[in-house]
């Protein structure tokens, strides 16, 4: 199950649309921002349900 997500990038502070993959279960992986090009850590929670996601910068 795909789900679009707007996140805001915690480097430049701009709003970057992803994809996220929601039939994976929790997931903590690192993808570059669109705008800045920087490491976005992204860590996923989901239940199967609901999902939350929190993006951290990598060197946090």
């Amino acid at each position: 199950m795909l789900e679009m997500q707007v996140y805001q990038c915690p480097y430049c502070g701009e709003p970057v649309e992803t994809t996220l993959d929601l039939s994976g279960g929790d997931q903590r992986y690192i993808e570059d921002c669109a705008v800045c090009c920087r490491p976005v850590v992204f860590d996923l929670r989901t239940d199967g349900i609901e999902w939350q996601l929190e993006t951290f910068r990598e060197d946090d």
